[in-house]
């Protein structure tokens, strides 16, 4: 009697072996219900996330406002996208017939997992331009700010720091009161703003500094001792005034690396939680699906 039972059930486990354990339609329709969530969760994330930021202090959020409500946005969006997607594979697969508890309540899970897994790479194919572009402008934040600074700075010209930076405005001091053109009608600041610029990095020469004593000197009427101390305070201020914008731009830059560093850990995080949820979901969904399957405690 026995032999005979297990003639007649040893076709039916085969034939059930030999099929596939995973229902690939049920997964990627649950993919395409994740990914279309996310899609429409992050448009709005990202549309009230611009209502709330305005160049008016008085009506923007704060920057920690921002970044927590960002925070909490990303999250709800992986465990809503991750919980409908995992739901569908799990709710939609086929029926098996021969499977205990434990090995259905695995299969539900590697369902949910697939799912979240293709829903988050047809995401990243779909946002892989956009997600590009920011993290590419974070990037260049860190990278450009040190030539962009400065440009800004009242009294500086193109360039970063260093011989790089023109500095008109200190070249324009050194002859405050008097002509910055010689007998020809030459202008004298180009060659003053070499040598500021050149003085940037170092101490400037004493050939230079004896050189702009002299000009100064004689385009302002002052006398030789006054024209040094002149010449001696400006090329000072614009030593300062490039080190303080240097500082600045170091500053930026951190700031920079570190928001990158953050969102880059909270996207981790988000995708650990919707890779559970979702493979939890699926469980919820198989059940409803095939609650037979998770009541065989054997074969």
């Amino acid at each position: 009697m026995e032999v005979g039972a297990s003639m007649v059930a040893s076709p039916s486990l085969r034939r059930v072996s030999g099929e596939s354990a995973i229902s690939w339609s049920a997964v990627f329709g649950g993919a395409a219900a994740a990914a279309a969530l996310s899609l429409i969760l992050l448009a709005l994330g990202a549309g009230l996330g611009l209502s709330s930021v305005s160049p008016w202090s008085y009506r923007s959020s704060s920057g920690s406002t921002i970044a927590a409500g960002s925070i909490i946005w990303l999250l709800v969006t992986s465990l809503c996208a991750s919980g409908l997607g995992g739901y569908i594979a799990g709710a939609t697969r086929a029926k098996w017939e021969v499977a205990t508890e434990r090995e259905t309540h695995f299969r539900d899970t590697v369902h949910g997992l697939l799912a979240w897994s293709v829903a988050t790479l047809m995401s990243a194919a779909v946002l892989s331009s956009a997600a590009s572009s920011m993290v590419g402008a974070a990037a260049t934040i860190g990278a450009g700010v040190a030539t962009t600074a400065p440009a800004m700075t009242p009294g500086f010209g193109p360039g970063a720091s260093g011989s790089d930076v023109p500095t008109s405005y200190f070249a324009d001091m050194m002859f405050r009161g008097g002509k910055s053109t010689d007998a020809a009608g030459n202008d004298l600041t180009r060659e003053v703003r070499g040598i500021l610029a050149a003085s940037m990095a170092t101490e400037m020469s004493q050939g230079d500094k004896a050189y702009l004593t002299q000009l100064v000197s004689s385009r302002t009427g002052l006398s030789p001792a006054e024209a040094e101390q002149r010449v001696t305070q400006t090329s000072t201020a614009a030593r300062l005034a490039a080190d303080a914008t240097a500082a600045k731009a170091k500053d930026v830059a951190e700031a920079a690396r570190k928001a990158t560093a953050h969102a880059a850990l909270w996207v981790f995080v988000s995708l650990l939680v919707g890779a559970f949820y979702a493979s939890l979901a699926a469980t919820w969904g198989g059940k409803q699906r095939d609650p037979e399957s998770y009541r065989r405690r054997g074969l």
